[in-house]
This record gives C-alpha cells, sequence and structure tokens, in this order.
C-alpha cells in the first residue's frame, strides 16, 4: 500500500465544484441600463459581428508581434530537442511555429496531412530578416523552391548542379546554398550570401561552406552581364551527352528554336585563373541566354528566376530530343534541320513576348506565369514557398443582374397564429388557408421586371415614358416557412411581438418617415424649416394694441340715426323731384 500511495503522490486531482450556492445567469452580470450594452444591443448584428473579429484579429496580432511569445515558443521547441524522447510533440510545436511565420498561399491552404511531411521553404521568423534589403526575403524564398523543383525534377546531381541569384546589383550580394544540403533540404534560411568574389556576407542558419570551385563560373557570368540575376548550372545526363557532341544544339525542335542564340565554352572543370574567366565571358557574349559548358552540361541565365527556370527548362527537353532522335535515327545526318534563319527568331520572339495575356491586367514575362503554377503545386504539397502570387486564379462568380436581389415583404402580412378568432369550420379554414397562399404566392414573386424607355409618339411630341417589362430572367424568391425567419437568434418572443404590433401602428397611422434630412447633400444649402409661431405667456397677457377702425366704428354709430332721418326727408320731397326732372327732359325734346 506504501509503495501505491507513493506512486500516485504526483497525479494532481481536480476538487469537486461545490454544489452549494446559485448559478450566476447571463443578466446577473449585465446592466441592462449601461449605455454601452445598450448601443452594443442596438447595433446590427452583422456589425456586431465584424467588431468582434476586428478585436479578435487585433489580440492575435499583438500576441504574434510581441517578442516574449517568439522566446517562448522557441525555447519549447529547444527543450522538445533536447528530451528527443517525444517526437510527435516536437512535430506539433514545429507546425505552430513554421504556420504562425509562414506566409499565406494564394487561396490555398496546404494539407493539415501534408505539414509534417515537408521541411517548409518559407522559415524565415522576423528577427532574422529584420536587417535584410528590401525583397531579399521573397528573392531568398523563390531560390529555394528553384532549389525544390531542380530536385523534384530529378536534374539535381548531389552538389554538382549550381543554382544561384544575385540578390543586390548595387553590392553585387549572390545566394548560393552551402556544399553539403542536398536541393530537398533548401530553405530561405539556410542560403548564404556571397559577394562576386566569393567572401562570405552572411552565413546563414548552417555552419556549412560554399564550394568556390563551382562557384566561379557563376561569378565569372555575374560580372561580365549586369542584366542577369540568376544562374543554373545543371549536369544531367542529356545535358552532358549533347554537351559532348562536336554538333553542338542542333535546330531539331521547338524547343531549341526557343533557345535563342546558344554559346560555346571548353570548360576544364574550373576557372583557376583570370584568363580562364575572360575567355568564358569573351564566349558568353552580350546576349546569350544558354551556354554549353563543353563535355560538363548546361548553363540557363536569366534576367528574372522566372527565365532562367524557363531556359533550364527548354534546354534539358531540346536535349531530351536531341539523343532520343540521334540513337534512333543512327546519325546526326539522317535528322531534318530546320533553317535558324527562318525559323529560331519567329519562335524565340514568340516565346519570350508578354503580350500572349492581352486579356489580364499583368503582362507575364518569359516562364513565369509556369513558374506560378508550379509555386501553387508546392504549396498544394504542403512546401509552403510563401510565394506572393500576382494573380489568384479562383474568378470571383458574377453578380446577378438584377438591382433588387432579394425581393421585398410587406407589413401587412399575417401568419395564422397571428389571427384572432381563427375559423374552424372547415369550408371557412379553406378559404382562410387559399387567401393565405395567395399571399405567400404574392410576397415570394421574383423580382423579375427590368425598366424599358417607351416613345410616346407623334401626338406626345416623341416624350418618353417608363415602363416596367416582364423579364425573362428569374429574381431571387424567398419562401417564407417560418414567422420568425427574418428575426435574429436569441430574441424575446414577447419583444418580436411588440416590435411587429409597433411597426404595424406606424404603417397604420403613417408616422414612419424617411429618417432625417441630409443638410450636407452634395454641398446644397438647405434652408431651415420655419417653425410655426407660438406667442408667449406674457405676449398673451399684455393688453392689445388700440384698433384703428374703431373711430371709425364711432362716426358710423354717431352719423346713423342722421341718415336715417335724411332717407326719410329724401322720400317725402321726391315727386316735386321727380317732377322738375321730367319737366326739364320735355323742354330739352322741344
Amino acid at each position: 500500500p506504501t509503495s501505491t500511495v507513493e506512486h500516485h503522490q504526483g497525479v494532481v486531482t481536480t476538487p469537486p465544484l461545490p454544489s452549494g450556492g446559485t448559478k450566476e445567469r447571463y443578466f446577473d452580470r449585465i446592466d441592462v441600463n449601461d449605455p454601452e450594452y445598450i448601443r452594443s444591443r442596438n447595433m446590427s448584428p452583422d456589425l456586431r459581428q465584424d467588431f468582434n473579429v476586428l478585436e479578435q484579429k487585433k489580440r492575435v496580432t499583438q500576441i504574434l508581434q510581441s517578442p516574449a511569445f517568439k522566446e517562448e515558443l522557441e525555447s519549447l521547441i529547444q527543450e522538445q530537442q533536447r528530451k528527443g524522447n517525444n517526437p510527435t510533440g516536437l512535430l506539433a510545436l514545429r507546425q505552430i511555429a513554421d504556420t504562425l511565420v509562414a506566409s499565406s498561399v494564394a487561396g490555398f491552404s496546404a494539407s493539415p496531412l501534408s505539414l509534417g511531411m515537408v521541411t517548409p521553404i518559407n522559415d524565415m521568423y522576423g528577427a532574422e530578416y529584420a536587417t535584410m534589403v528590401k525583397g531579399e526575403k521573397v528573392t531568398r524564398c523563390k531560390l529555394a523552391s528553384l532549389y525544390r523543383l531542380v530536385d523534384l525534377f530529378g536534374w539535381a546531381h548531389f552538389g554538382n548542379a549550381y543554382v544561384t541569384c544575385r540578390v543586390s546589383k548595387e553590392q553585387d550580394h549572390i545566394l548560393i546554398l552551402p556544399r553539403g544540403l542536398s536541393f530537398a533540404e533548401a530553405s530561405a534560411s539556410n542560403l548564404v550570401k556571397l559577394n562576386i568574389i566569393g567572401e562570405v556576407i552572411e552565413q546563414g542558419s548552417t555552419n556549412l561552406r560554399t564550394d568556390p570551385t563551382g562557384f566561379s563560373p557563376h561569378a565569372a557570368i555575374y560580372s561580365i552581364r549586369p542584366d542577369i540575376r540568376c544562374v543554373i548550372h545543371v549536369h544531367t545526363p542529356v545535358t552532358a551527352a549533347v554537351s559532348s557532341m562536336k554538333c553542338g544544339i542542333l535546330p531539331i525542335s521547338q524547343e531549341a528554336m526557343i533557345l535563342g542564340d546558344v554559346a560555346y565554352y571548353n570548360y576544364q572543370g574550373s576557372l583557376d585563373d583570370q584568363e580562364e574567366c575572360r575567355e568564358l565571358q569573351k564566349a558568353l557574349g552580350p546576349t546569350a541566354k544558354v551556354l554549353v559548358l563543353r563535355n560538363h552540361g548546361m548553363v540557363a541565365l536569366g534576367e528574372t528566376i522566372e527565365e532562367a527556370f524557363h531556359f533550364v527548362y527548354n534546354v534539358q527537353y531540346a536535349c531530351e530530343i536531341q539523343v532520343n532522335a540521334v540513337s534512333c535515327a543512327g546519325s546526326v545526318d539522317n535528322l531534318v534541320m530546320l533553317d535558324p534563319e527562318k525559323y529560331k527568331s519567329l519562335v524565340y520572339d514568340v516565346a519570350m513576348d508578354s503580350s500572349f495575356a492581352m486579356c489580364s491586367q499583368y503582362k507575364w514575362k518569359a516562364g513565369e506565369l509556369e513558374f506560378e503554377s508550379l509555386m501553387r503545386m508546392l504549396d498544394n504539397l504542403g512546401y509552403r514557398t510563401g510565394h506572393t502570387y500576382r494573380q489568384p486564379i479562383v474568378r470571383e462568380k458574377p453578380r446577378h443582374k438584377s438591382d433588387v436581389e432579394i425581393p421585398a415583404t410587406v407589413t401587412a402580412f399575417m401568419f395564422a397564429e397571428d389571427m384572432d378568432g381563427a375559423p374552424t369550420r372547415l369550408p371557412l379554414k379553406f378559404l382562410q388557408q387559399r387567401q393565405q397562399r395567395e399571399k405567400t404566392r404574392w410576397l415570394n414573386s421574383p423580382n423579375s421586371y427590368t425598366k424599358v424607355n417607351v416613345d410616346g409618339g407623334e401626338d406626345r411630341y416623341n416624350s418618353r415614358t417608363t415602363t416596367w417589362m416582364k423579364a425573362e430572367e428569374t429574381g431571387t424568391p424567398i419562401r417564407i416557412e417560418d414567422p420568425n425567419q427574418f428575426v435574429p437568434l436569441n430574441t424575446d418572443p414577447i419583444e418580436v411581438l411588440q416590435k411587429r404590433n409597433k411597426i404595424r401602428e406606424q404603417n397604420r397611422l403613417d408616422v414612419t418617415t424617411s429618417g432625417p434630412r441630409s443638410q450636407h447633400l452634395a454641398g446644397i444649402p438647405v434652408d431651415v424649416p420655419r417653425q410655426p409661431y407660438v406667442p408667449t405667456e406674457e405676449e398673451q397677457m399684455a393688453p392689445l394694441p388700440p384698433n384703428p377702425f374703431s373711430e371709425l366704428l364711432e362716426k358710423d354709430t354717431e352719423e346713423r340715426p342722421k341718415n336715417v332721418e335724411r332717407r326719410q326727408l329724401g322720400l317725402s320731397g321726391t315727386p316735386a323731384h321727380t317732377h322738375t326732372h321730367t319737366h326739364t327732359h320735355t323742354h330739352t325734346q322741344t
């Protein structure tokens, strides 16, 4: 029993949860009167989700950028490496570290199964490339990817093939893989940076050294050709076979024509003195992109890494065709030769032309499109190249032509459970169901109408009227199966009913407005609407000013009896007046 107790001493058990006390609920933690809570509650669900995602991203970014986190991760990995007994734990930590620092793939996520199978190409951490020149990290990733491609195509001959890249034209710094690493191990961090005379500028992540003999022809090429940025030397069986033929690369295939001008040099395995370097530079010339080293394979040059790969791929292909053709024909004399003057310039110009992708917004140079497809292949295999893709291949789906994709709903629509005193008798029930279907059919009718301008004709003075014609395309109908279809989740049903009744009340009383008027619409000054005049209490109680018509009223009341008397007198004297008038009238007639 004692040994059992000692054995179980290290086991830590979690104490049971206390059963007493009430469980804290959500509303115990939330103050409903808090303005921050009210603001977040009134926010639309989409906005709330966006804010939450932004907050999470901000937190993740802060964690990833903190040096303490990186140191902690590195210490964990080193501790696991020291222990060495648990490879799965080390693998998991290594995968986390690689995933954190690897840049995202262009629209593709690496398969989780392949994460532990391949050493990542992009293995550079923040502290390592902080001192590098602009674009060096991308160049390192691309050159390491090129080493992996040479290995996958089977062109690597242990360390006898060399691939280099000029990373800085101003200082003539060149990247190369150290001797002792296979091409399958090439990564962005273990490339060595040399200057043009072979001195190490930056060692990289390994203690291995470079081979000056293999680097010497590259240095000679870079020093005479400032336009060249990448040099690939392959020593495959077919390229070595063609380099040993007196005839050289024969113009018997399209791939041979694509190579353009081909230079030849009798290479003895090393460039010991300056005289041999000058001979190689003289043989190379100012324009050739392919150099045949006699009995020693081929060298492909490029203004970019992609162009160098383009040439080395076609050199390998042309040599395979030539070796097979010569072995089958038995002699070079039995082969049909193409006229280089007639075909070479045409085929070479077409291959180097970047205007073939006229529909694209990018001008693709030689080899770039194919190289990008190979980078996608490596990323899909889990190599994590860190390649920056110029153009994603996934095309966005075209949007619908209709301006209004989702048809409008109507608030007067009522569902069965909302109706008070729903009919229970069978005929009325059928009638109600039919009405319900009619409403739903109208609600779900797709917006398939197009705006058409129609001429009014001669009698309308060529006026144009706008009508809506039924379109051939169908819209986006929504089938409403649930009364709470558009209600956010976790909402109180009573609150939904209250909100619905409130909206219906607003529609019934016509109190809904289109919102506040914009005072800054297109910079037009808008007159403030005049408020109706409301007199103050003092103004209402103050004595009224004298009425100008009151004097006239008094005069009128005084003169009214006089006027009445005058009229009465005038009526009594009327016959005399009339008599006189008639008399004068007869006199004038006479």
